[in-house]
């Protein structure tokens, strides 16, 4: 962008479809997912925040749940991993959430989540984002065709092990967590996972 005084302002209404459209659109769902939430945040409001066409975000994206995984930059499609988790045997649900999730982080250090875990102490914006990936995008979705009730909180009570178990592995570093291997991992954190999923919770 040209900074010299003689610089044309930039116009009012919808801008074209050009280069700058995407990011336009990540900045403006950052924000709108921040103080609306996942579920308060639309589609057309993005746009109209961005200065475009609801159309662009289809064209861009595909969609309000693809938009969220680009602006809180998650490295796999929450589908893809719903796909990958929620079939087979549901008494096995707990460790295949746990061995999806070290697949995932594994594969990039911790990366995003590791980023984001340490920014929710002190910015609200992070807090915001991982709490609507815990209860709207990701995690009570793998988890409400088998909770046989309370699903919120099952949900909750799953992300907090997530949360932790990333929190000890890619950010403190906790030995032996950091340097265990994924199968010992799954084998000791399944069964709780599994038990905040399906079993007695009081």
């Amino acid at each position: 962008m040209s900074t010299s005084p003689s610089a044309a302002p930039r116009r009012r209404g919808r801008r074209p479809g050009g280069a700058d459209t995407r990011g336009a659109l990540l900045e403006a769902a950052r924000a709108a997912f921040v103080e609306l939430g996942y579920d308060g945040a639309t589609v057309r409001g993005i746009a109209e925040r961005a200065g475009v066409d609801p159309a662009m975000v289809n064209h861009w994206f595909g969609s309000k749940e693809k938009l969220f995984v680009a602006a809180i930059q998650l490295p796999v499609d929450p589908s893809a991993v719903l796909e990958q988790v929620v079939p087979g045997d549901p008494e096995k649900l707990g460790e295949r959430i746990i061995g999806a999730f070290l697949s995932v982080w594994d594969a990039t250090g911790g990366g995003q989540l590791a980023a984001l875990v340490q920014s929710i102490t002190s910015h609200q914006e992070a807090a915001q984002m991982l709490r609507d990936l815990v209860s709207r995008v990701l995690v009570k979705r793998l988890i409400e065709a088998v909770a046989p009730d309370r699903t919120e909180l099952r949900a909750n009570l799953v992300g907090s092990q997530l949360i932790g178990l990333g929190m000890a592995r890619y950010v403190v570093k906790l030995e032996p967590i950091a340097s265990a291997a994924p199968a010992e991992l799954v084998q000791a954190i399944g069964p709780t996972i599994q038990r905040y999923a399906t079993g007695d919770i009081g």
